[in-house]
């Protein structure tokens, strides 16, 4: 079966290597789509902080069940599925707490241990999240990225009625955005890129800001008046977003991390401290986030079909990178098909 390897930044070798075979407790993938993100672009540029090399990537994905393994049942063979992508100890304070995305030895699949990039894929059945048929396999492989806006919203309490700035509209501030308005919030989003305010616009995010021509205290004087922002998510992950966050969220308010850092920002903790805010961290997502984006999606709450932007064919995968870094914000979600 065909299988890609990124061998360093930037380089990925593909190769040619044995079907595998699923043990007891493990289910057979057959892999159809997957989905590119900003870590793995991160990855690309050898600036994600913790992927070595050499990596096999691919950890939003949509598949369907080849076979299954001795002692698992309760999936159709040829049905559509996806799956968790942590290996965890299941043994540290944080696993035994039910926190086991966090767990003190965590691994992701396509950062730390190998991704879904090949045809074929095993994984253990307690993973696997089934998805409706009537799912299409982009829609399927949105769930992971889905999955993260619904753990980083659940960090920040409860939002009803609340005023929200998220800051980057690409596919995940997109997608916290979608979930803060599901949530009851009153939603602002901002972006350098007209293209990916107006995809948001075609999303339902109706309030957009960009921060080339208007300020976050302008936008969020215009949007919500004097009550200002009482939560901000940083989806952009730049020394700009952070600084504008804690300079403009309400005193008391909430500010959550989302974004992955490429690189390290320096932070006003005097403001931190004399505002009392809250700098909250959230990270990938638990089974009950992968549950609820199923049901997000297929209610329509979540509407990722205007974030689909292009494919490339799996002996492309390179070419996607390339069109990623060529296109950069005039792009949302790019797909490698299998």
């Amino acid at each position: 079966m065909r299988q890609a390897v990124m061998t360093a930044p930037g380089v990925i070798k593909h190769n040619e290597v044995p079907e595998p075979v699923p043990g007891p407790g493990e289910v057979l993938l057959r892999i159809h789509r997957i989905g590119v993100c900003g870590s793995d672009v991160h990855v690309n540029h050898g600036k994600h902080p913790f992927t070595p090399y050499p990596v096999i990537q691919g950890h939003e994905f949509c598949a369907t069940i080849e076979s299954l393994g001795q002692g698992v049942d309760g999936f159709a063979i040829g049905s559509k599925a996806t799956a968790l992508p942590q290996i965890v100890c299941g043994a540290c304070d944080r696993c035994l707490e039910g926190h086991f995305h966090i767990c003190d030895s965590l691994k992701v699949r396509g950062f730390q241990a190998p991704g879904v990039a090949q045809d074929l894929f095993v994984t253990e059945a307690d993973k696997l999240i089934a998805l409706p048929e009537s799912f299409s396999f982009e829609q399927g492989a949105f769930v992971e990225p889905a999955a993260v806006a619904i753990r980083a919203t659940r960090r920040a309490g409860n939002l009803d009625q609340l005023n929200v700035a998220v800051l980057g509209a690409g596919p995940i501030g997109n997608l916290t955005a979608q979930m803060c308005r599901a949530r009851g919030a009153k939603v602002l989003i901002t972006d350098m890129s007209e293209y990916r305010l107006d995809v948001a616009s075609q999303c339902g995010i109706d309030a957009t800001s960009n921060p080339q021509s208007e300020s976050l205290h302008a936008a969020s004087l215009r949007v919500f008046g004097r009550r200002g922002i009482d939560v901000v998510f940083d989806c952009a992950g730049v020394q700009e977003t952070i600084s504008a966050a804690i300079d403009t969220v309400n005193k008391g308010g909430t500010v959550v991390v989302v974004a992955v850092y490429g690189e390290k920002p320096r932070v006003d903790l005097a403001v931190v401290g004399d505002r009392e805010l809250s700098i909250v961290g959230t990270l990938m997502y638990q089974h009950a986030d992968y549950e609820e984006a199923v049901l997000r999606i297929e209610s329509g709450d979540i509407n990722t079909i205007p974030l689909e932007t292009k494919h490339f064919p799996f002996a492309e995968f390179s070419a996607a990178y390339d069109f990623i870094d060529r296109e950069g914000p005039r792009s949302m979600k790019v797909f490698i098909d299998l």
